[in-house]
């Protein structure tokens, strides 16, 4: 071997260990979290995580208990989600994010409480959230408003708590503001998703027809020739309440029953 050759060798030798090594140092150094940046962009809006006072308050207006499914819609780096199953919910979260969803399951799994938080890549719009007993959400009011004819849709009583955006002409059942340990988007709406009412329902020899705004009920009641306008009628999920011709009545509506009282009496309304 002449000097030449054995210089080209040494060399080529030498390059092949360096990367060798350069491999090694990489393959033991671990990968860097993923970290998200206040206003990336999403699918559908930007990243602005909740604030923790606020996250507390839309779970406490929602009275979320142990016996609740949570589906937390736009769930970010699942603090919402995380929150309410600490708190003994059953909870998730729906993301777009493939990075978000993989940081969300890390969080929880830190947490202790992995089997009670989850986590789906998925879209939104695409999702079955049908199940859930509290929806909770950081959206847009536009976006909201294109999931509000399918959260009507849900079981009566389902508890519905938006950060900062409203549902369009959908009014709140009550408007809340977090002052203490909140310093952006603090103010929250709530809903509870009535029942469906609107119709012709026969009671005995007398006749309700409801006219139904969302939560809003209004109507008249018949009886013989004696026709009485309905006044402050309202529903609280599958709870109905209304006033006509002095007489108050409070029910239960399941399906194409109301059965309750009118006054002191007991009354059941079947849709006809």
């Amino acid at each position: 071997m002449n000097v030449r050759e054995y210089l080209g060798r040494s060399i080529a030798a030498t390059g092949l260990a360096l990367v060798l090594v350069a491999g090694a140092v990489s393959a033991q150094q671990p990968a860097k979290d993923y970290e998200p940046q206040v206003g990336q962009s999403g699918k559908d809006v930007i990243w602005v995580p909740t604030q923790l006072a606020m996250v507390n308050r839309m779970l406490d207006t929602a009275k979320v208990t142990k016996d609740d499914y949570v589906i937390d819609l736009g769930s970010g780096d699942g603090r919402t989600v995380i929150t309410a199953a600490k708190r003994g919910a059953t909870a998730h979260g729906i993301e777009y994010n493939p990075d978000m969803v993989e940081l969300s399951k890390k969080n929880a799994e830190k947490e202790g409480i992995s089997t009670k938080a989850t986590f789906a890549k998925a879209d939104i719009f695409e999702s079955d959230f049908s199940k859930a007993s509290v929806i909770t959400m950081f959206l847009l009011t536009d976006i909201n408003f294109r999931l509000r004819l399918k959260i009507l849709d849900m079981k009566p009583g389902t508890r519905i708590v938006s950060n900062t955006f409203d549902m369009g002409d959908w009014e709140a059942d009550e408007k809340f503001e977090v002052k203490e340990g909140c310093s952006s988007y603090c103010r929250g709406f709530y809903w509870m998703v009535p029942a469906k009412v609107e119709g012709t329902w026969k009671m005995g020899d007398s006749e309700i027809a409801l006219k139904q705004t969302y939560q809003n009920v209004s109507g008249t009641v018949k009886k013989g020739n004696v026709i009485a306008p309905i006044s402050n009628g309202k529903l609280t999920g599958d709870s109905i309440t209304f006033t006509a011709g002095g007489t108050t009545y409070t029910g239960k509506v399941s399906g194409n029953k109301i059965e309750g009282t009118a006054g002191s009496a007991k009354f059941e309304a079947t849709k006809s």
